[in-house]
């Protein structure tokens, strides 16, 4: 099965809280797109790794994506070395997917700066003839295959996006992916320890943030991305 967007965090949530407006609007524009969490989130202070794979399967309903999976790397030690990304080269191999969203270039858990790097490095290397994969328990090798675009989403840390895409129309399914991580996040009735994403604040900010990108870029809500190599544009006509 090819995918046209392959979305990966390091966490559950990872993705709704960053990109599911995106992930959102692209379905509803007829893309295919599909999630890979890296970890089961199972050092998360609240919930469980299993509260959380319900969760995220939840999530993943609400966004209507093809498929979700998860790799199963430990949570808080990721490592960028050979034996995890022959894991994410498989799956590029394997579905193909033109555009790779992945976790921001830098950032507060030190997780996400480290899923961030073993994927980008991970399409680059997936694109070499003579690293030799195969994708589960197939006796096939894996043909090489390197995404056109890799696209690196804004999560703690308030970077300066390359670009932004306007969610103006999916702002409210969003954040309803995002309530469907109800272990992890703001609930008034909860006697879980508090977190630093179990605050109000934390939950109004992901609408907030959302805002503020669309203020300063002519649209009432917009997602914020990094990019590795400049894009390029037909006509000057093309920027909004």
């Amino acid at each position: 099965m090819k995918i046209d967007i392959l979305a990966f965090g390091a966490h559950p949530d990872d993705v709704e809280l960053s990109c599911g407006g995106t992930i959102l609007k692209e379905i509803n524009n007829g893309k295919t797109v599909a999630i890979i969490d890296l970890t089961k989130g199972e050092l998360g202070t609240r919930g469980t790794a299993q509260t959380r794979a319900t969760e995220a399967s939840n999530a993943a309903s609400i966004l209507g994506v093809s498929f979700r999976d998860n790799l199963g790397f430990s949570d808080g030690f990721i490592v960028n070395d050979k034996s995890h990304q022959l894991e994410v080269i498989k799956l590029i191999r394997h579905y193909k997917p033109e555009v790779v969203l992945c976790n921001a270039i830098d950032d507060r858990h030190i997780d996400h700066g480290v899923a961030s790097k073993l994927v980008s490095d991970s399409c680059f290397l997936s694109g070499l003839v003579k690293i030799e994969t195969k994708f589960n328990d197939s006796l096939v090798a894996q043909s090489p295959w390197r995404p056109k675009s890799i696209y690196h989403y804004i999560q703690w840390k308030p970077l300066t996006p390359d670009f932004v895409v306007d969610i103006s129309d999916h702002i409210d399914k969003k954040m309803e992916s995002v309530s469907a991580y109800s272990s992890q996040f703001y609930d008034s009735k909860s006697k879980e320890p508090d977190t630093p994403i179990s605050s109000k604040n934390f939950i109004d900010s992901v609408r907030y943030r959302a805002a503020d990108l669309g203020r300063l870029t002519g649209t009432l809500y917009a997602e914020g991305f990094n990019v590795e190599r400049v894009p390029a544009i037909d006509t000057l006509f093309d920027l909004k």
